[in-house]
């Protein structure tokens, strides 16, 4: 039993860091979509600014709103790609993250088997041990009340 003692310690460390993978796999995942949030609204702002941009030229709107209205959408498109490069880099974090959580899921799996394996192995000793007892007892019986 001393040895699954140990490994009980190393399971509690791994548990430990399953979930500490948990939290941080969390958080990438906030992070994640609050960025896309933020880009999918620019988007959509966006996507309004080119309706209004494509209205105003079959009306007749100012030549000064229409710059206006490119300068904002070229605004817009330079927001666009760098929130397209943050998700990029969220969504790669968060992968990472995941396999990150996976593996310490695997390592405390591992560490459980190894301790119920060793416990079961511990187990099945004893019940051999006590099957050989109450063997030699009954032989000891049967002898004595010949």
């Amino acid at each position: 039993m001393a040895g699954t003692a140990v490994l009980t310690k190393i399971l509690d460390i791994r548990e430990r860091e399953k979930q500490d993978a948990q939290i941080a796999y969390r958080k990438s995942v906030d992070t994640f979509e609050e960025v896309a949030t933020e880009l999918f609204e620019l988007l959509r702002k966006k996507e309004a600014a080119e309706a209004s941009y494509e209205k105003g030229l079959t009306s007749s709107m100012h030549l000064n709103l229409i710059q206006d209205q490119l300068a904002y959408m070229e605004t817009l498109e330079k927001k666009i790609a760098e929130l397209q490069r943050r998700v990029s880099i969220a969504r790669s974090n968060m992968e990472y993250k995941q396999q990150t959580l996976s593996d310490a899921h695997v390592e405390t799996k591992k560490y459980e088997k190894i301790i119920e394996f060793r416990r079961s192995e511990a187990r099945d000793k004893v019940k051999k041990v006590e099957d050989s007892f109450m063997n030699e007892i009954s032989i000891q019986q049967y002898l004595s009340h010949k």
